[in-house]
């Protein structure tokens, strides 16, 4: 087999053939190559709309005025909403770069459990932006402006509020990756449906002290969302376990037969 790395048109079982080492590290630096390639580029688009960028990130907060307390502030925050925003995107191309990269050490069991499970961690983590956007991000703001509004005039910081809107965002994201994480546990063996059902007084504390930490204000609205939604998530994860369960036991019952 040749060291030439053809990403998309090589077949499984040319690839589950032995490569040596001078192989795999071709591959790996192709594949490396491609997603760097794609990162950087990404990034540099979002640098020519970022101002675009920055108006719907400007959204959740209706009425705030955003100024810019040091020279250059504007500048470096709008780099870091480029880079931010550069990654999620080119992020479904990395993770398959890495897919196809690690496919072909796998058992056909396990690239049957893989795949599901990276497809349903990317479909939560946006779920996850979007329900930070559209939820957590204006309760918290209303908050923060509403707490205020008879005593000061609410002029943000732009780089503070992104920072602020960034850091809400991706700990959403990370929180909607609960189930998927619970979903594996219950493959591998380690936790069954049962025990996590169980547990779920321990659960409520920990997502009360989750919420506090993921989110990055200390509103009681934003934390009390948050904290409902790790419930949720929590519990969503462990009936799907739980299915998973029930319909591998009907298999062992008919395969019995």
């Amino acid at each position: 087999m040749t060291s030439k790395l053809i990403p998309y048109s090589i077949s499984f079982e040319q690839n589950e053939a032995e490569m040596s080492l001078t192989e795999h590290l071709e591959e790996v630096r192709q594949r490396a190559f491609w997603s760097l390639s794609l990162l950087v580029t990404t990034i540099l688009g979002c640098l020519v709309a970022v101002k675009n960028i920055v108006k719907l990130l400007q959204e959740p907060a209706i009425g705030i005025k955003f100024l810019q307390l040091e020279p250059g502030e504007y500048f470096f925050a709008s780099l870091k909403v480029a880079v931010y925003t550069g990654f999620f995107i080119s992020s479904p191309f990395i993770i398959y770069q890495i897919i196809l990269f690690v496919l072909p050490g796998m058992t056909r069991g396990e690239r049957k459990t893989i795949l599901p499970v990276i497809v349903g961690s990317v479909i939560l983590f946006i779920f996850g932006l979007a329900c930070g956007y559209f939820l957590l991000a204006p309760a918290a703001l209303n908050f923060f402006i509403n707490y205020g509004s008879d005593v000061v005039e609410p002029f943000w910081s732009f780089e503070q509020y992104f920072e602020f809107i960034l850091v809400l965002l991706f700990s959403t994201g990370l929180a909607f990756q609960l189930p998927v994480i619970q979903v594996v546990l219950g493959a591998l063996k380690i936790f069954s449906s049962r025990l996590m059902f169980s547990v779920w007084r321990y659960v409520t504390l920990a997502s009360t002290v989750i919420g506090a930490i993921l989110t990055p204000s200390v509103d009681p609205i934003t934390q009390l969302f948050m904290s409902s939604i790790i419930m949720i998530l929590y519990f969503g994860g462990a009936s799907i376990v739980f299915l998973i369960e029930r319909s591998q036991e009907n298999i062992n019952y008919d395969n019995s037969f």
